[in-house]
């Protein structure tokens, strides 16, 4: 009987195994296709608008990503995080969804005036009300979407996402080769929103209908508002540097600066903390009554964020002035700066995103709330403090808290799991000092090489090699389990 019970649970430990190689795997096609893409395309379309084209789209971000947030308002989680979520439980939040985002699009449509007047932007007008039309088309497919997710269908969301971005992004290119500057980068998030709709349709086997009851909305309630807090906190926190330089410097210049430089960082972070999050809720769920195998899976994933994030976003900072100025243009150089201190803070992004995926999957969606309100209050302090000083050094400032910030997770990440402060400096830190030596190194050794796109190639080529190398003298692991796999495959 024992060998029985001891052939099954390895049968289960390797099945979750393969699935969440394989969903790492579909992630990392994912996440990495998505972004090499949006480089391509951000290139083209940076190429023909201005610093003050990107302010005004910076300046309405935060309001049609709150729209976004409310309109989920958190039930696509709470979904993710039941064993087995029935058909009638997706059609109320699939048309709960839809209730909340036509309300917050004719509320948002009735205050754009009020937008516009708050930036001094008269623009923003009708800018926002095309705008914000991508959220509204949004409210159709989140049910979907977190059907995909609870399934890992990786595979599925990494077609649906590719699809949408090639057909958004050639709309985005040819208006702005027709001079239609703002208007391309709007048109290209709704046109995104539209074509995500409709791949997600298109696979799921759930259809809506309208065999649905609020009883489940009611159930979740105080879970999923406790998301949906969060996820406002998070927005806010993601936005709020871009709103108070509209609002305090009314120059689109200095915001479409900072916009860019947070575009490229996040889109960084996003890259490995995509790959991370499309699993980790739903592998996290599935072993939360099992302590011994939560904490190594855990911890297994620790390592691989640390291992794909730090020489990703410490490498993105040693290449950022060339990159810059080789790919959009001596107008954008004054992002440099902010670009190379974001990246810094970026690398520790991904590890937020396993420890928040970790409170929700025990449905502590408190904790992981009111860590983000702390985290906001006091970066709006920060801010206050710091803003006097100029851009630069308010982002120095906002950086260095937000690496602080990650201490606050670790005694609520102990109490659930126990993770120890000791087990997360052995999982973390020997990544981080060993892609900045190699950084370093690859800083230094290439001060000779005058040719910008040269230099470019040269400083991503030496640091990957290095990286690399290191890797395998040390025999690290993880790395010998992602070359394993990949020759299995």
């Amino acid at each position: 009987m024992f060998q029985i019970k001891y052939v099954i649970l390895h049968f289960v430990m390797e099945n979750l195994k393969e699935k969440t190689a394989k969903g790492l795997m579909w992630g990392a096609v994912n996440n990495s296709t998505m972004q090499v893409l949006n480089l391509l395309i951000g290139i083209i379309i940076l190429n023909h608008v201005t610093p003050e084209d990107a302010g005004l789209i910076g300046m309405l971000a935060i309001f049609s990503a709150i729209a976004g947030n409310l309109q989920s308002s958190g039930f696509s989680t709470a979904l993710i995080n039941e064993k087995e979520p029935t058909p009638q439980q997706y059609n109320s939040v699939f048309w709960f969804n839809i209730l909340m985002g036509g309300s917050l699009y004719i509320l948002l449509f009735l205050s754009a005036p009020l937008i516009a007047q708050f930036f001094h932007q008269p623009r923003l007008t009708d800018l926002s009300r095309f705008l914000f039309l991508s959220f509204f088309i949004s409210s159709f497919g989140i049910s979907t979407h977190a059907y995909m997710v609870k399934n890992m269908m990786n595979r599925e969301i990494t077609i649906v996402n590719l699809c949408a971005l090639v057909v958004s992004g050639s709309s985005a290119i040819a208006m702005a080769l027709s001079g239609m500057a703002y208007w391309s980068l709007a048109g290209q998030q709704v046109v995104n929103a539209a074509m995500l709709v409709l791949g997600r349709f298109y696979y799921v086997k759930w259809k809506p209908s309208l065999a649905f009851s609020f009883d489940y909305i009611r159930q979740t309630f105080s879970f999923s508002m406790k998301i949906l807090v969060t996820m406002i906190v998070n927005t806010v926190n993601q936005n709020m540097l871009t709103v108070i330089f509209g609002r305090l410097f009314r120059d689109a210049r200095v915001v479409g600066n900072f916009f860019q430089a947070y575009k490229w960082d996040s889109m960084a972070f996003l890259t490995v903390g995509g790959m991370v999050g499309q699993v980790a809720q739903p592998v996290l769920v599935s072993v939360r009554d099992e302590k011994d195998r939560e904490l190594q899976v855990f911890r297994k994933m620790l390592r691989f964020t640390s291992f794909l994030s730090f020489p990703a976003l410490f490498g993105l900072a040693l290449v950022a002035e060339e990159f810059i100025l080789c790919t959009i243009g001596e107008i954008w150089k004054d992002c440099i700066p902010l670009l190379q201190i974001l990246c810094v803070s970026g690398a520790f992004m991904p590890l937020f995103t396993l420890y928040q995926n970790l409170v929700i999957s025990h449905g502590r969606s408190d904790i992981n709330m009111w860590l983000n309100i702390g985290q906001i209050v006091l970066q709006l302090v920060i801010i206050l403090l710091f803003y006097r000083h100029g851009i630069t050094i308010m982002v120095i400032a906002y950086s260095a808290f937000n690496i602080l910030w990650f201490g606050a997770w670790l005694p609520f990440a102990k109490r659930l799991i126990g993770l120890r402060l000791l087990d997360v400096f052995k999982d973390v830190v020997p990544f981080m000092v060993i892609a900045a030596a190699v950084m370093l190194a690859t800083h230094y050794a290439t001060l000779s090489v005058n040719s910008l796109w040269l230099l470019l190639v040269v400083r991503i080529a030496l640091a990957a090699v290095l990286y690399y190398v290191v890797m395998r003298l040390l025999n690290v692991a993880i790395l010998n389990e992602c070359l394993q796999f990949i020759r299995r495959k």
